[in-house]
């Protein structure tokens, strides 16, 4: 199985330690922010918004809080301006890894990444020296499938890349097609647990299980800082070295 089909599972596994953290707040705020700037501020009218909230509302985000977050976009409210930003590193045992990052102080959140990654085994790297190993695609994940069969093939009508069945539905799209495949998908009353665009290997790299819990405990560490959203890497995982990082 591919490194990209247990992209779910692992955020579904790290959500559960942000909330108990006390992060998930902010990371959610600043992604309500960040749609609602790209797209506006009427979910109706603005998917990314739509999943930004009801991602909210699941994870009990007061509803103040939200309506907040949405205006610090529209420019509504005033507030620090934020940017989305892009890092490159190489962890242990030489893996790729693209960090994405909403910050309103890019020299403090590089300073915070580079301090990561430098005491747990990786390096920062050049501009342009690990993206290569990505192809930026469209991923939509679908809760409580009744029916695979169905989703399948409206899924593939519509222009589907990839369709991987797990604890969610997950589907990979390329960019020219993720607008349809996402509307047919809802269209036939399937329920979206995300959709959005991420860094997709194009080559994964499978490691032995010690090495590759290693990178997976690399990658906690870089999801831990509060400025990062989304840790992609080239790692091929599979299930065994899964339950062996969740076991820890």
């Amino acid at each position: 199985m591919s490194g990209h089909s247990k992209w779910s599972t692992i955020k579904h596994k790290k959500a559960a330690v942000d909330k108990k953290r006390g992060k998930i707040f902010t990371r959610l705020a600043n992604e309500l922010t960040m749609a609602a700037r790209e797209g506006g501020g009427d979910p109706s009218f603005n998917n990314r918004l739509a999943l930004a909230v009801e991602k909210a509302k699941a994870a009990n985000m007061p509803k103040d809080n939200i309506e907040r977050a949405i205006k610090r976009g529209t420019g509504e409210l005033e507030g620090s301006e934020l940017f989305e930003m892009m890092y490159e590193v190489y962890g242990p045992n030489g893996i790729g890894i693209l960090v994405e990052a909403v910050t309103d102080n890019k020299n403090r959140t590089v300073a915070d990444l580079r301090h990561t990654v430098s005491k747990n085994g990786g390096n920062m790297a050049d501009a342009g020296s690990v993206a290569w190993q990505f192809t930026r695609k469209g991923y939509i994940a679908v809760a409580d499938v009744a029916d695979e069969d169905e989703l399948f093939m409206v899924a593939a009508d519509a222009g589907a890349e990839d369709i991987q069945f797990g604890e969610v539905a997950e589907i990979f799209v390329e960019l020219d097609n993720f607008g349809a495949v996402r509307d047919a998908i809802q269209a036939a009353g399937f329920k979206l647990e995300e959709a959005n665009m991420l860094y997709d290997p194009n080559a994964p790299i499978e490691l032995e299980q010690q090495a590759a819990v290693q990178v997976m405990n690399f990658i906690e560490k870089l999801e831990d800082l509060d400025d990062v959203l989304n840790v992609y890497s080239t790692l091929d995982v599979t299930d065994d070295q899964l339950a062996a990082m969740e076991a820890d």
